[in-house]
């Protein structure tokens, strides 16, 4: 199943389905702690603002889907073969949903829960995105290099 026997849109559809293969659950229990970790520290030091969720909200769903998705590069035990093996083959198009997951969604956290507005919440977003997606192409392409 190679790259050129696939078309864009088949590309897409795996990419979106290889995120099933994720260690969700334990992603959800990492930022959930992260993020109430996050809220304590603010309250603790007296950072009281109109903003107070969406700092630790952000870090929660980063965490999140770091968690959900590297662990789900490097599980072994999940998902069908097939699929599992196109996610080794294109490391970096298996974090693509991820990120751009992240970056809708912590764009919404940020202009609802903040002060940033829609433009300001989308740039601010990036960077996240972008270390999520960085973090994962790489460490699928170290796991798919070492086999």
């Amino acid at each position: 199943m190679g790259h050129g026997d696939l078309s864009r849109s088949e590309n897409r559809q795996l990419a979106v389905a290889s995120t099933a293969l994720g260690s969700w659950r334990v992603g959800a229990a990492v930022g959930a702690v992260v993020g109430a970790a996050a809220l304590g520290v603010d309250v603790l030091t007296g950072s009281w603002s109109t903003s107070i969720l969406a700092g630790p909200a952000g870090l929660a769903l980063f965490f999140f889907f770091l968690v959900g998705t590297v662990g789900g590069q490097l599980r072994k035990d999940t998902g069908d073969r097939r699929l599992r093996r196109w996610a080794d083959e294109h490391p970096w198009h298996a974090a693509l949903p991820a990120a751009g997951a992240l970056l809708v969604l912590n764009t919404l956290v940020l202009s609802m829960l903040g002060d940033w507005g829609l433009i300001g919440a989308f740039f601010t977003s990036l960077l996240p995105a972008g270390v999520l997606l960085v973090i994962a192409g790489v460490v699928g392409s170290v796991k798919s290099a070492r086999k």
